[in-house]
């Protein structure tokens, strides 16, 4: 249930609009790679335009180290965001102080306006109330559309909120809906598939999502560390040796509900002309390593997928940089996308696989935010979301 204020609650007509959003983009050469997080927040940007507010839009960049770095302005993103709105958008050379003050001031109703990256000041991930409080001064209401970074209680994200009547944009609505949809009343049977590198990054996720799934399908980096806890030689695939007895408790936990991969392709070098090879899961040869899972596990995990009715799935089932082992994890992409089931992909690495398999239009929804996700899916509160006005 979303219990929170949303844009459409308050009246903006008049105003200035801070509006955090999540425009940490890739940019090559002065230019925007990947525009999805920039257009995921076109919505609550329209929607303040037409409404008669002034827009500041802030967000940050890439990790600058607490100051001014070129290679991190928002510049590029603020003449990219001018091009899909078809008008001009204002840029300040700073997020607060003069240059922002000055910036903000000259706005008039439906004029959008793009801070520097906010991350330039230390002060951003110390959420620092002296940097909260200038932000604030910029503006009469504070919307947050910035799920990728929801998680995370910096100044622009939780400290300003204190100041100015906070509310969400219709993109943190919409992921936090869906999700906690997902979780906490899912359409069953409710299929989670977990993957990439690591155990340890997933252990509260795993944990949560054993109580609240049906099944729970494991693949990726980390299944290897639950068949080396189960006592299989993995040879040089990637372990996390410190997390065999945490893999040990989630395999008791789960149960019939935890399902590892049957079969997996190795290689014998960790390179995509690599010789490989399917074995059944068991020991490893000597100077092999595990790369992506094998055709019989896709084949059951498919099975599953078919017949669910809710999915939520986070993280590769193999190297899928590498084309040779990218077939796992672009089959059950295609298994995602065929299913009937209301389809969840947390971000990051499984979002970039659905859009190279060309079947995002297929999927209920794309999360914007991997590590924001996560942290919902693992149960925990998330501060800029917390921050915000109550209905």
């Amino acid at each position: 249930m979303f219990n929170k204020k949303s844009v459409k609650d308050i009246d903006v007509k008049g105003k200035r609009v801070l509006v955090r959003v999540d425009f940490n983009v890739p940019i090559k050469e002065g230019v925007v790679k990947d525009d999805t997080r920039i257009r995921a927040a076109l919505p609550t940007i329209q929607y303040l335009i037409e409404q008669g507010a002034a827009l500041i839009l802030c967000s940050h960049l890439g990790r600058p180290k607490d100051e001014p770095d070129p290679a991190y302005s928002m510049k590029p993103v603020a003449e990219y965001l001018g091009k899909l709105l078809g008008k001009p958008v204002a840029f300040a050379e700073d997020c607060i102080g003069p240059a922002a003050e000055s910036a903000a001031a000259a706005l008039k109703a439906g004029d959008v306006l793009v801070l520097e990256n906010t991350r330039f000041h230390a002060g951003e991930s110390k959420n620092d109330p002296a940097m909260a409080k200038q932000l604030a001064a910029l503006a009469d209401v504070y919307v947050n559309d910035a799920f990728g970074s929801a998680h995370r209680a910096h100044a622009s994200t939780e400290g300003v909120a204190k100041f100015l009547p906070a509310v969400a944009g219709f993109l943190l609505e919409k992921e936090i809906q869906y999700l906690d949809q997902a979780v906490e009343n899912p359409k069953r049977p409710f299929v989670a598939i977990l993957g990439g590198a690591k155990v340890s990054d997933k252990i509260g996720v795993i944990k949560n999502l054993l109580s609240k799934a049906d099944t729970v399908l494991i693949g990726g980096g980390m299944a290897n560390t639950f068949f080396k806890a189960q006592g299989y030689p993995v040879a040089d695939s990637l372990v996390e040796d410190e997390a065999l007895d945490t893999a040990r408790e989630l395999v008791g936990l789960g149960g019939s509900k935890l399902r590892l991969p049957v079969d997996v392709v190795i290689a014998d070098k960790f390179e995509d002309s690599a010789a490989s090879q399917v074995i059944d899961v068991g020991p490893v040869p000597d100077g092999w390593r595990i790369l992506d899972v094998g055709p019989q596990t896709v084949a059951s995990f498919s099975k599953v997928i078919a017949e669910a009715g809710t999915v939520v799935w986070n993280g590769p089932m193999g190297v899928f940089e590498m084309p040779n082992f990218a077939k796992g994890t672009f089959a059950i992409a295609k298994a995602v996308a065929e299913s009937s089931a209301i389809s969840i992909i947390g971000g990051g690495d499984s979002a970039a696989a659905i859009a190279q398999s060309g079947l995002a239009d297929k999927i209920s929804h794309i999360s914007t935010g991997g590590g924001a996700s996560l942290e919902m899916l693992e149960g925990i509160p998330l501060p800029g979301l917390a921050a915000l006005l109550d209905k």
